[in-house]
């Protein structure tokens, strides 16, 4: 049995049980996930040759990673073409491409900067998500920015924040698609600190500013992103997850961003999408692996991140913004086995979409089968090593029968009907 006939018997599998595997999958393809840039050289980006810094731990010892905005650009055409589903492109604003003897400082950033991204986008029929960049930089103060008690200081970066609106409009209306625009910065100290409010109230102030100027709100969409701690910066964090929680509850048109490796090790993002749903009309999330802390590991297909793609699809999956925060890639073990069976060069951790992707596969058909079917005994769990196999089968995805087939494919032998019984053949 071909592969295309074994999806054809497990679809009437499925139909026996009253799932419908195409109309799945079509909910599944219109869901766009966002494919953050950075993951392709350690947040280096184009515009600086000093240290990464912001309390962010990266090696950046991978081989063959980018150093150009063209390696970049191929690198991230090779991991799309084993993705599923819609994508959007997540920049940060120090991935700016200047032309030979062109440079301006991030204060002075315009559209015209990322014109070569956009052309990317536009080709693959991509949005753009945006960050500004506050991390970094000569000017980063003592560790502080948009919190700086330097107001020179404090002023560059409110700046950079405004260019950055004015640069998300520009790639929402040259898209079509509403731009994702996320504030965070790493400002904190290493030890406690004797003033606790100043930093939170120059950093509010300086949210501000930024979006005080005048931009379409249908266009740009606001967030804020908090952190526990960073690498030097383990005492105090200004923008804390109440700070930034706060902050956008009392701001209208601005969205909560949650990273599930921005919280302490036992708290549960999954359990807290339904719970700013109450209040909010839609939220953000970076989905990431940590480690100990937010060491933004290649995702895998473990219970937390299986429990948020479950609370996506169950709250209204057109609700949450999804996007990725793997940073270390030169760990991701299953990246380096999927790259010698499609030989996909220099595909690095982008594989993290991938199974993303196929978790929300998962978290669709379990809504189904749980809540429609009535199969209250479904067990939902699922083994890696087969969602490994399925992707390390398919020789070239290139010449394979589509997404969609490779989607129903993964579904195939992820839940084999005797899996899905509840007594009742």
């Amino acid at each position: 049995m071909n592969q295309k006939e074994r999806y054809e018997a497990a679809k009437q599998m499925y139909a026996q049980a009253g799932v419908n595997t195409d109309a799945a999958i079509a909910v599944l393809k219109e869901l766009p996930v966002a494919l953050h840039c950075w993951q392709g050289d350690d947040v280096t980006g184009f515009d600086h040759d000093g240290p990464l810094t912001g309390g962010i731990q990266t090696t950046g010892n991978y081989p063959g990673k980018a150093k150009t905005p063209q390696e970049l650009m191929q690198d991230m055409d090779a991991a799309l073409k084993l993705m599923p589903g819609k994508k959007k492109l997540n920049l940060h604003a120090s991935y700016a491409i200047f032309e030979d003897g062109e440079f301006v400082d991030r204060d002075k950033l315009e559209p015209k900067h990322f014109a070569k991204w956009v052309e990317f986008a536009k080709e693959r029929n991509m949005g753009i998500d945006f960050n500004p960049t506050y991390f970094s930089h000569d000017k980063v103060k003592d560790g502080l920015t948009l919190s700086s008690p330097d107001e020179e200081t404090r002023k560059f970066w409110i700046d950079h924040g405004k260019a950055c609106v004015r640069i998300s409009e520009y790639f929402a209306k040259e898209t079509g698609i509403p731009c994702v625009m996320n504030i965070w910065t790493g400002d904190g100290y290493k030890d406690i600190p004797a003033d606790r409010m100043g930093p939170r109230m120059r950093y509010k102030d300086s949210i501000e500013q930024i979006l005080s100027i005048d931009y379409d709100k249908s266009l740009v969409k606001p967030c804020v992103e908090s952190k526990v701690f960073g690498i030097g910066v383990e005492s105090y964090t200004a923008g804390s997850a109440e700070f930034a929680l706060t902050y956008a509850a009392t701001h209208e048109g601005c969205l909560p961003l949650m990273d599930n490796g921005h919280y302490h090790p036992t708290e549960m993002v999954s359990d807290k999408i339904p719970a700013l749903l109450c209040y909010f009309p839609e939220i953000a999330l970076h989905i990431t692996r940590p480690v100990r802390w937010d060491s933004d590991h290649v995702v895998l297909f473990d219970d937390e991140t299986k429990e948020i793609a479950k609370e996506i699809v169950r709250n209204d999956i057109n609700r949450c913004v999804c996007t990725f925060n793997t940073v270390e890639i030169n760990e991701c073990v299953i990246a380096v086995f999927i790259l010698k069976k499609v030989n996909a060069a220099n595909f690095h951790g982008f594989v993290s979409v991938i199974f993303f992707v196929l978790i929300l596969v998962e978290a669709v058909i379990y809504k189904v089968l749980t809540e429609i079917v009535g199969l209250v005994n479904f067990n939902a769990d699922c083994c890696l090593n087969q969602v490994i196999f399925v992707v390390l089968g398919v020789e070239n995805l290139k010449n394979s029968l589509g997404v969609s087939f490779f989607i129903l494919e993964v579904i195939l032998n992820v839940y084999p009907v005797a899996a899905i019984s509840n007594g009742k053949e």
